[in-house]
């Protein structure tokens, strides 16, 4: 998924509650209990308190709107997700009801036959009219809708103010000069990384090939190759690995760090820039940089441009195993309303899927901006296909750079060795 400009004007503090859907028939379960437990993943976040509460407080009026029900909410590692939700679909005894899924993930678990399909309920619903389309269409195989968006999220360069002052640094124009920034911040304090990066923390990696003109793929659905050994690919991959060094972060130390992993090492103070999220925000404030860091895109390949960031995000989704249909997609809708997101914006700087709550929590809070630029500058996304679960699962892209960073492989022979992997999961797909 691209996101267009108009994602990138953030949005409104709406107060409207979810409105209850009908019961649907679409589900493999035959059961639609209108009372008992109800189980829920959620994502477990770097600083997941803030999270916790405002999730608390849905849980909270759901059980109150429904007697006899009760919510469980369990908070999983993003890490391992592929692995828990691979073992849900396979054992529907012990699945979740309720779901949050990656966006890049919903191609995947729709062609694996574990989400619900949620079209109409979706189309009832009073607040589905202001969901920004990019969004809309992270939720939607081929006309059908599987989810709800829950927020949207890009990546940009978070730097300590007070280290820059007192090197007299200023924040990098370039990719370039992001890498002797790097360098000049480590050897002048070697107890910090320049920028911190981590071998595992994939995009964190991608903007690098994108800036530099590279892709993970070409062609559309159902007819997708690597291009991952693209001579432009390979100079992004040099272009980052190049960073695991010990003139700025050190393979031994950096090499198997995912991102949220470089965001809790600036957040603790131990690096001069880290390359966070929106949504790493609460953990950063929560940290001991607190009022001495600042936001500025990350630099692209020429000087004052904007590298391409992941169009991430996560959405809300039901089990199609679930035997909860009715209460299941109620509770969807209320962890994805514009109250909760709204909440989850203050919370945790989560940015809103529906753009009239973006525009006004832009307005009331500044740091948003840096985000609203580099949304706003062109964003990318992962190839549309199933296979993308598979080649996230099975580790493709962080391998080929641990395999760099380790000096295993050559740049060329572990971005060939990818793409190969990456070409059997397409063709494997269909």
């Amino acid at each position: 998924m691209k996101l267009s400009a108009p994602l990138a004007a953030l949005l409104t503090l709406a107060v409207a509650t979810a409105c209850a859907p009908q019961s649907s028939s679409n589900s493999a379960s035959d059961k639609d209990d209108k009372t008992g437990t109800l189980r829920v993943w959620l994502f477990q976040e770097v600083g997941n308190e803030p999270k916790k509460k405002v999730v608390d407080t849905v849980v909270a009026a759901f059980e109150k709107a429904h007697k006899g029900s009760r919510a469980e909410v369990e908070y999983i590692p993003v890490e391992t997700r592929a692995q828990r939700v691979k073992a849900a679909f396979n054992d529907p005894a012990s699945a979740p009801d309720v779901i949050e899924y990656g966006n890049t993930d919903t191609a995947g678990y729709v062609h694996d036959g574990g989400l619900l399909d949620v079209t109409r309920e979706f189309s009832a619903w009073s607040e589905a009219k202001n969901t920004d389309p990019t969004a809309r269409q992270s939720v939607t195989v081929a006309g059908k809708v599987y989810g709800a968006p829950f927020y949207v999220g890009v990546r940009a360069l978070y730097y300590r103010t007070d280290v820059f002052r007192e090197l007299g640094l200023k924040p990098p124009k370039s990719l370039a000069e992001l890498a002797t920034t790097a360098r000049a911040i480590r050897a002048a304090k070697p107890d910090l990384y320049g920028l911190v990066v981590g071998g595992a923390y994939t995009y964190g990696a991608l903007p690098f090939i994108w800036a530099n003109g590279g892709d993970l793929a070409t062609g559309k659905a159902g007819s997708y190759a690597s291009a991952l050994d693209s001579a432009a690919a390979r100079t992004g991959i040099k272009a980052y690995t190049s960073l695991f060094s010990d003139a700025n972060c050190p393979a031994a130390k950096c090499a198997g760090m995912g991102g949220n992993d470089t965001v809790t090492a600036f957040a603790a103070g131990k690096a001069g820039m880290a390359i966070g999220g929106d949504f790493s925000h609460a953990a950063v404030e929560a940290g001991k940089v607190k009022g001495k860091y600042a936001v500025v895109p990350l630099p692209g390949v020429a000087a004052g441009s904007i590298a391409p960031a992941f169009a991430g995000g996560n959405n809300i989704g039901v089990l199609k195993s679930t035997t909860h249909r009715t209460l299941a997609v109620d509770l969807m809708e209320r962890l994805a309303s514009k109250k909760t997101q709204s909440a989850l914006f203050d919370a945790m700087g989560f940015l809103p899927t529906f753009t009239d709550v973006r525009d006004r929590a832009a307005a009331r809070q500044p740091f948003v901006q840096p985000f609203v630029q580099t949304l706003a500058s062109g964003t990318k996304f992962v190839p549309a296909s199933p296979a993308w679960s598979q080649i996230d699962s099975s580790l493709v892209l962080q391998t080929m750079f641990q395999e760099v960073i380790s000096g295993k492989k050559s740049v060329d022979g572990a971005a060939a060795s990818a793409a190969a992997k990456m070409d059997s999961a397409f063709g494997s797909a269909g």
